[in-house]
């Protein structure tokens, strides 16, 4: 069903054609970069968080991390990562095609600057064998993010 919604959402945009779907999973950075051809960083990783009562989605590059006291900064409050059930619940997607097209309305997304490094990323597309292809201009815009923002670091 997620991959419904988010397969509707994009058609929708005009970025239909740019769905790819695999026969083999990509469900982590490692598999989605094997299926897509491509180097792990360029994978767009969809990272949630509960802050206080409020679900929020983090979207960064395959290669970088969250650092602590960067999250800790900007939210106010030590990062704690959804459990899977609670993804489900609150994004609307599962575990390995988690992306921000097509979740729950409340769910607050923010792209992480690692992103910005690469003229191509490619997160899912709502299931654990999809992706997308975008420049980090269009998945901003695609997906309603409310900013950029720096809570990762790198190898």
């Amino acid at each position: 069903m997620a991959l419904q919604q988010a397969k509707a959402f994009l058609e929708a945009k005009g970025f239909g054609d740019r769905i790819r779907i695999f026969e083999v999973s990509s469900a982590t950075v490692e598999l989605a970069a094997l299926a897509v051809g491509t180097d792990p960083e360029r994978i767009a990783k969809s990272l949630t968080f509960m802050v206080g009562e409020e679900p929020v989605m983090i979207v960064c590059a395959g290669d970088a991390k969250i650092s602590n006291p960067k999250y800790k900064e900007l939210f106010h409050k030590k990062a704690k990562m959804l459990k899977p059930q609670e993804v489900h619940d609150l994004i609307g997607h599962d575990i390995g095609g988690v992306c921000p097209f097509g979740i729950r309305e409340g769910v607050r997304v923010y792209l992480d600057e690692s992103l910005k490094r690469f003229p191509k990323v490619y997160p899912a597309c709502g299931s654990a064998n999809s992706a997308v292809e975008l420049s980090p201009e269009e998945f901003f815009e695609l997906s309603g993010a409310e900013g950029w923002i720096d809570v990762c670091v790198l190898p």
